[in-house]
């Protein structure tokens, strides 16, 4: 490649992390970082939604007080809504409640803030130590030369021995000073910390794959076979890339018990050990949750591939494959039932019959086809003209409008003079806005600005359906005490 090339590759590689999220949160106001630090932790990779909105309100209420130039047209609701457009947060809902926690790209560079930040050094005689190790490991598992990995083996071996018969005579063990063992087990630490970034990232790319298969499901628009081949082909991809590498590591980890058992068991001891009072509380719980909080993410992981392979499954049981089935079985039996009849004549060969013959005495008996005579068959009818009106796409719910359920949530409240139930404005929509779209547009703005709910009262909400049938649903009682933002 020459530099020209090279140069060219990393310009690209540059523009595209100025257009991602993490570019974007490096460049964002410094006291965005500083929250997003101190609240997500290697020990606290998730806040719940109403935790985090009362210290994201508490913050905002201490920046504003310092004099920190913030507005006070924008709440914890609102940033928090804003990261997560960004991409900057993620709010899946876990057990049934709503949670923030960091995307790949926030985790990756909050890991970065902390190693540039801290006042550690990242070469101290444990990390070089490692160094060293892995370099003679990978010089020993790639030489090809059977009597030198011998002569390591058997040095190897030698070394060990002198270390048993050193202890057996009564001589102290080397240990490590407590400093050097603090400094080890960050190493450790900072080592496992690279891994969450690698599987959100792992997570998210299968998860993109399952909102491709379900938008393909809902429009139809591509062949059964093509979306599913597209589906493979981005998995291969995926599991290519080093956090797919990653993965695949690790998983191989959790179908070994024993790697597993040597793990905690060395988690465990290092545990016990004097040295461990050198480290944080923080650093200790995320030693000892370590293996705990890696099979989290990587079940994760694999409950997003599950998901999609449901969605699969799915997609090749629908009701348009299953047409496709039958159709192709019906035109079988009929081709089957066609060959059948006794009223078609076999089709064999007449010269060769004729050949073996004692009938004919000439070549001329054979009647051996003129191409002269043959007649064309008749055209066949041209193909029926299609226009706009013969497409027909299947019916589906329209999108909630947020604009007319704020004038609805408004209109509610002004009708009561003062607060208003979800139902209340619900009934205020127009007759073709009243869907389960709009339904659940209101209760998901109501849960993420805070509003009261009461679940021990109840109130019925009738809704129209894509068939114009009418149903009912009974949800807890929500009232909107506050303007609509």
């Amino acid at each position: 490649m020459r530099p020209t090339d090279h140069a060219a590759s990393v310009w690209a590689d540059q523009q595209r992390f100025r257009s991602s999220p993490a570019w974007k949160l490096l460049s964002a106001a410094p006291w965005t970082l500083a929250f997003l630090r101190a609240e997500f932790t290697q020990a606290r990779p998730r806040i719940p939604l109403e935790e985090f909105h009362a210290a994201l309100d508490a913050f905002l209420k201490h920046l504003r007080a310092e004099g920190a130039g913030l507005g006070e047209q924008w709440g914890a609701p609102q940033y928090a809504d804003a990261w997560v457009r960004s991409g900057f947060l993620a709010r899946p809902l876990v057990d049934g409640r709503f949670t923030y926690e960091p995307t790949a790209h926030t985790a990756r560079v909050l890991t970065f803030l902390e190693g540039f930040s801290g006042a550690g050094t990242h070469l101290n005689s444990s990390r070089l130590n490692t160094l060293l190790t892995s370099i003679e490991a990978l010089a020993h598992e790639t030489d090809p030369d059977p009597q030198a990995r011998i002569r390591q083996l058997e040095a190897e071996i030698a070394d060990r021995r002198e270390r048993i018969a050193r202890l057996e005579s009564g001589g102290d063990p080397d240990l490590m000073p407590d400093d050097g063992a603090v400094a080890a087990a960050r190493s450790v630490l900072d080592l496992a910390s690279h891994l969450p970034a690698d599987f959100k990232r792992m997570r998210d790319g299968v998860r993109e794959m399952l909102h491709q298969v379900r938008r393909e499901i809902m429009e139809s628009s591509m062949a059964k076979g093509v979306a599913v081949g597209q589906v493979l082909e981005g998995d291969r991809q995926l599991r290519g890339t080093p956090e797919g590498e990653t993965f695949r590591g690790f998983t191989e980890f959790l179908n070994d018990p024993q790697r597993q058992a040597r793990f905690r068991q060395a988690v465990n001891e290092v545990l016990e050990r004097d040295f461990v009072d050198g480290l944080t509380p923080q650093e200790r719980h995320t030693l000892a949750n370590l293996l705990r909080e890696l099979r989290r993410q990587a079940g994760e992981v694999h409950s997003s591939y599950g998901k999609l392979s449901e969605s699969l499954h799915a997609y090749v049981q629908s009701d348009e494959f299953r047409e496709s089935q039958m159709l192709r079985k019906s035109v079988r039996a009929a081709e089957l039932a066609v060959s059948a009849s006794p009223a078609l004549r076999a089709r064999t060969s007449a010269a060769a019959v004729r050949l073996y013959s004692p009938a004919f005495t000439t070549v001329a008996g054979l009647g051996i086809f003129d191409p002269a005579e043959h007649v064309a068959p008749p055209r066949l009818a041209d193909p029926p003209a299609l226009t706009e009106a013969d497409i027909h796409r299947t019916p589906s719910t329209p999108q909630a409008d947020p604009a007319a359920l704020r004038d609805a949530v408004a209109l509610a409240r002004r009708r009561a003079a003062g607060d208003a139930t979800l139902g209340a404005a619900f009934a205020t929509l127009p007759a073709d806005q009243r869907h389960l779209n709009s339904l659940r547009h209101l209760v998901q703005t109501a849960r993420t600005s805070g509003e009261p709910m009461d679940s021990t009262r109840y109130e019925r909400l009738d809704y129209l359906q894509v068939d114009g049938s009418e149903r009912a649903a009974y949800l807890p009682v929500i009232t909107f005490a506050k303007d609509p933002a």
